[in-house]
């Protein structure tokens, strides 16, 4: 059972908020999908997601302590490009979830149709940039966990001699087979990003969008009804959900509880992993709605925004220790090679576990809100 908590803010504007505001907010959301497209498309499809699917033998060159998506020099186009792709993704998951939250007020048919292609579009552009985080969160441990500064590679340019505290042959082997792993998955996800752009299902989704930027298919009662209920409906069902969650284990940072089944031979994912990813989704229909109630003067309620940041990373700490697992599950790797993920991957549970630690103090905490 969770401790008692408050709940999150369900403060409406004074008035009743009928259906124009849902249509305007869904008709500026389709606009900016409309606007990131056609930036992305002049910056060249190729060119956003082409400097990240290098080989890593190129990038390791680049200081470590700048971000892979910054644009560096004569790569301008490329960084427009990736902006406008997360733009993209960041409309079609609005659009998305608006229709969720709000599909009373809307054409059953048309809406239903939406939703699962612009989850589809959202998912493809975003597995790129998942991976080649998930690699750099990977590497970035085991340099931790073995106490060197960098990479081997780089300290040996840097210097001309091996760091003190460089990684040790089981964690440069590790480290070398999740790169080709997940590199090889990059490059996959990249390729298919390139077809979902190029498909006709892509093009019907953008035609889709595009009507929608001009006409909203709202139901009929929609021009009188109040969307304060639905809104309403939408944090209940986060608050549900984060009732059932086992807050109370989770007040206790390094339980380990995340370990059990650490050893297992299924390959499913992590059982106590989905009810948090569940509230993750269901915070980000919450903050979805409270954007159409709001608007442009929607306030931050800082509570929330530190506990949804907690959730983005149980969610990657979660993806990243799966990986190291499937690494682990390699055949004829040396012995040295499978320790070092193990430690990999147990090291990331407990990354799991802070990141539960730190939702159950931050959802506690009272509602801080910022104009």
């Amino acid at each position: 059972m969770a401790q008692q908590h408050l709940e999150p803010p369900t403060d409406s504007p004074a008035g009743p908020m009928s259906g124009d505001a849902l249509a305007g907010y869904l008709r500026a959301q389709a606009t900016e999908f409309l606007r990131s497209l056609r930036q992305h498309r002049e910056n060249g499809t190729d060119a956003g997601t082409s400097a990240r699917a290098k080989p890593r033998t190129e990038s390791r060159a680049e200081p470590r302590d700048v971000p892979r998506d910054v644009p560096r020099a004569g790569e301008n186009g490329s960084g427009e490009s990736v902006d406008a792709a997360r733009a993209l993704r960041r409309s079609a998951r609005r659009i998305s979830g608006t229709l969720h939250t709000f599909r009373p007020l809307l054409d059953a048919e048309w809406s239903e149709g939406m939703r699962p292609e612009l989850a589809w579009l959202s998912g493809t552009l975003a597995r790129e940039h998942a991976y080649a985080a998930r690699l750099e969160r990977l590497l970035g441990a085991l340099n931790r966990l073995s106490g060197a500064a960098g990479f081997p590679a780089q300290a040996a340019q840097d210097t001309g001699a091996p760091a003190k505290g460089s990684l040790t042959i089981g964690a440069a082997k590790a480290g070398a087979l999740l790169d080709r792993q997940l590199t090889l998955a990059r490059t996959r996800a990249h390729s298919a990003a390139l077809q979902a752009l190029g498909s006709s299902r892509f093009h019907a989704v953008a035609d889709s969008v595009a009507v929608l930027a001009s006409e909203v298919p709202l139901t009929p009662a929609a021009a009188t009804a109040d969307l304060r209920p639905l809104a309403s409906a939408a944090t209940d069902r986060l608050t549900d959900a984060v009732t059932a969650l086992p807050l109370v284990t989770a007040g206790h940072p390094y339980n380990a509880e995340a370990l059990v089944h650490g050893l297992s031979a299924d390959t499913a994912p992590h059982p106590q992993d989905a009810p948090w990813h569940q509230v993750r989704l269901l915070l980000r229909l919450h903050r979805y709605a409270c954007e159409v109630l709001y608007g442009e003067d929607a306030p931050i309620d800082v509570r929330l925004l530190h506990a949804g940041q907690a959730l983005n990373r149980h969610r990657d700490a979660a993806e990243a220790a799966a990986a190291a697992a499937s690494a682990a599950r390699t055949p004829r790797i040396a012995p040295a090679t499978a320790y070092a993920l193990g430690v990999l991957h147990a090291d990331q549970r407990h990354e799991v576990e802070a990141a539960r630690f730190a939702f159950q103090q931050n959802w506690q905490k009272e509602a801080v809100r910022t104009p």
